[in-house]
Parts: C-alpha cells; sequence; structure tokens
C-alpha cells in the first residue's frame, strides 16, 4: 500500500487531490491519503448547502464551505481533525463495507488505547458509544474511495454552531445530516498520545498501520505530486471545490419562509430557490410602501441566494420605498 499525506490545510484542495489521484493515477496498490485542513464545513453530495450550515456564523468566523463527491452528511473539520481516504480499484463487493475499509485505522487506534471502539451503525465509528468518525465512499468507473473523518481535538463548541441552522421554515429535497452525540478521540488514548500536534497524530497512526517504528522505513510507498499532478488538481479545485456553482448551486429545489415584524409592519416572504438562485419570491404582510413589493421581487429573480449577492442587486435600489421604514441592511437580514 502507498500513502500520500497532503500539503495543504485547505479542504478543497485537498478535496480536488483525491479526487484527481483516484481518477488519474493507476496504482498497482491501493493509496492511504491522510489530510487535515482549516476549519470548514463539507457537505454531502446529495445535500442542500443552506440547509445545512448557519451562514451568519460561518461568514462571521471565515468558515469555508465546500461540497464532496461522496454521500452522507454534513461535517465539521479544524486543525484538530484528521481525514483519511483508501483509494482503491472498484469491487462491487466492498462498497458500503466500511468496517473493512476502516480496520487499519480501527486497529491502530485501539493500539493507541481506545480499546473500545467500534464500527456503528452504517457508517459512524464510536468510542465509548460516542461518534468521532463519519465516513463516505465514492465509486467511478473502475475506481473507488473510502474516506472519514477522525476528531482528536476539534473544537466541538463550534460544531454546534456552525452547522445548527436557524428554525426558519425550510422545505427541501436534500437529504438531511442526521446530528450524532460526538466526542473527541484524545482523552481515550493513552497519556502518551494525548498531547501530539495534529501531524504527530497523523504519523502515528501511519506508522501504526505500516508496523513500522520510522516512516522512513516505508519511504518507497510514500507517494509525491509531480508538476503536472499539481497543475491538473488546481483545475479540480477552481471547477469544483472552489466554486459558487458547485458547492451552492447544485443543492436541490428548496423554499425558505420568512416572517418578521418591523416597526412598520410585518413581512411574511415565502422564496422559492433553485441551484442557488432566487426563482421566485412572494411577499405577504401588513407592511406600506409607496411602490409595490412584487417589483422588487421581479428584481430578485436568478440572483444567488445570500447576502453578499442581495446587497449588490439591490444596491441601487431604495428597500424603503417598498417596504416603508426598512433598510437595505435590514431588509438583506431578513431575506437572506
Amino acid at each position: 500500500m502507498y500513502y500520500y499525506n497532503m500539503e495543504t490545510e485547505d479542504i478543497g484542495y485537498n478535496l480536488a487531490t483525491e479526487q484527481y489521484l483516484m481518477n488519474n493515477k493507476d496504482f498497482d496498490e491501493p493509496i492511504l491519503l491522510f489530510y487535515y485542513q482549516k476549519p470548514c464545513i463539507i457537505v454531502g453530495r446529495n445535500q442542500n448547502t443552506l440547509e445545512e450550515i448557519n451562514q451568519d456564523y460561518v461568514a462571521k468566523h471565515n468558515i469555508q464551505v465546500t461540497r464532496r463527491l461522496s454521500g452522507g452528511g454534513a461535517v465539521y473539520d479544524d486543525l484538530g481533525n484528521v481525514s483519511f481516504s483508501f483509494v482503491v480499484d472498484r469491487d462491487d463487493d466492498r462498497f458500503g463495507d466500511f468496517k473493512a475499509f476502516t480496520k487499519p485505522i480501527v486497529d491502530a487506534l485501539k493500539e493507541m488505547g481506545a480499546t473500545s471502539i467500534e464500527v456503528s451503525g452504517r457508517n459512524d465509528i464510536l468510542v465509548n458509544g460516542k461518534k468521532f468518525s463519519g465516513n463516505a465512499m465514492y465509486v467511478k468507473d473502475n475506481k473507488m474511495f473510502s474516506h472519514g473523518t477522525l476528531m482528536y481535538d476539534v473544537d466541538q463548541t463550534v460544531i454546534a454552531r456552525a452547522l445548527n441552522v436557524p428554525k426558519d421554515k425550510m422545505a427541501s429535497k436534500g437529504i438531511k445530516s442526521v446530528r450524532s452525540r460526538v466526542t473527541n478521540l484524545k482523552p481515550h488514548l493513552k497519556p502518551e498520545y494525548q498531547n501530539l500536534t495534529i501531524a504527530e497524530f497523523r504519523d502515528t497512526i501511519l506508522r501504526k498501520v505500516y508496523g513500522v517504528n520510522d516512516l522512513a522505513e516505508v519511504a518507497d510507498k510514500a507517494y509525491h505530486l509531480t508538476d503536472e499532478d499539481k497543475k491538473q488538481i488546481q483545475k479540480l479545485y477552481d471547477n469544483y471545490y472552489n466554486n459558487w456553482d458547485w458547492v451552492y448551486g447544485t443543492s436541490p429545489e428548496f423554499t425558505v419562509k420568512r416572517r418578521q415584524h418591523f416597526n412598520s409592519g410585518t413581512i411574511d416572504a415565502r422564496v422559492l430557490v433553485e441551484k442557488g438562485r432566487i426563482e421566485q419570491v412572494t411577499f405577504f404582510g401588513d407592511f406600506f410602501g409607496e411602490k409595490y413589493a412584487v417589483d422588487l421581487a421581479k428584481m430578485l429573480k436568478g440572483v444567488r441566494y445570500d447576502q453578499p449577492s442581495l446587497r449588490k442587486a439591490l444596491a441601487q435600489v431604495n428597500v424603503g420605498d417598498y417596504f416603508d421604514g426598512i433598510t437595505l441592511d435590514e431588509f438583506v437580514q431578513f431575506l437572506g
């Protein structure tokens, strides 16, 4: 088995690397990838991105959002998490068999002291009954990968905020995440493994998987990206993982209901969103305005459904003409 430790802390670039190595490289053995990244949210292929994230919190804290190729639910990562991926030739009997794919990782963690680990349900790994790893698979042509997370020392206070979507009414055909009780691995490991850097944690697991004391012993198994590899990976990054149309625009059709009372009256808005853009807005309420709200609604058709795009689309519009006493910022905050 080969291995590759990714060099960046950008989740989009790391996922692009995973996709590239699976689709464009023919290894004569499986390859095990390890990567970790700055704070980010990765939504599943079939999910509605806006339904999974707390937009205000994510924007305020500069949390990167991207979409992965595999299914499953949304996850939050930071530099306290290590992700792994086994890239192999396709075997139909193994698709969905997370227990088999994760066994080398599970065995390594048990050796490090987490003896109560178990693969539970469809795709989770638990320690003392709490989830520390979620896993997913993806198949294309004759290749597949099985990847997952390993929460070593993730800031769990952020998880609840970044993935806690405000309770606006939203109807969507997207696959919704199932929230589970989560924990970090760190306190469940032997004392000598509880104060590692994230790179040390990764390398410790890697040594356990290979059964060596020093990675120099398996240096011949390490893969190194070529300049051409990096060029092609950058293209995937630009076209997919750092592309608004992929991250948000591929979300299923959904509707949002917003209702808020302002000093000048109550506005009730129903927003239909398709491929991340506003298809239709209908306003109800007892508000006043010199101009018809339906005309403002027409201006929003085709606009990306996020606050910066709404603000840009209405920058030259006096929102108060349509909703008396309401500023552009108030309106964008309400609708976005």
